[in-house]
């Protein structure tokens, strides 16, 4: 009897789990509403830029990615996926955040902002157009001596 009542519980769970939406590719985008205060962090989708006319002769490619397109304002560029995939979404923060970022990049809100990108399988770039990887993340918790305590 504990068997059976085990296994309608466990196929129930699996229906359940093979209903469930599956996730949207990239960070979520969080757009200010009319009229409501101006939220401390943008995410902003960019438009890709256009398309380069077609070459006259086969050419073996050499750039694995076409060059970013930052717009004014933001701090990091978030890049999920690659090639025709590819979804680039900017992050702005209010003024008084983007000068803290723009001069301590290790700060946490500006991390945080990465992570979130990170979390989501994306790649972070500055406005200068250099990915910021974990490598640089260490080097900026060096910097600040930052301390990481687990709960593990």
């Amino acid at each position: 009897m504990k068997a059976h009542r085990a296994a309608v519980i466990f196929a129930c769970a699996a229906l359940l789990a093979g209903c469930t939406p599956p996730r949207p590719a990239g960070p979520p985008i969080n757009l200010p509403e009319a009229g409501a205060p101006t939220p401390p962090v943008v995410r902003r989708p960019v438009p890709p830029p256009p398309a380069p006319a077609p070459p006259l002769a086969p050419v073996v490619p050499v750039a694995p990615e076409p060059p970013l397109a930052i717009p004014a304002g933001a701090i990091y560029v978030c890049v999920v996926g690659s090639g025709e995939q590819r979804s680039i979404t900017a992050i702005e923060f209010v003024p008084k955040v983007a000068a803290l970022c723009a001069k301590n990049p290790e700060m946490g809100p500006c991390q945080y902002e990465r992570e979130v990108c990170r979390r989501n399988a994306g790649r972070v770039f500055a406005a200068d157009g250099k990915e910021i990887t974990k490598a640089t993340e260490a080097e900026y918790d060096r910097k600040v001596m930052r301390i990481r305590l687990r709960g593990d």
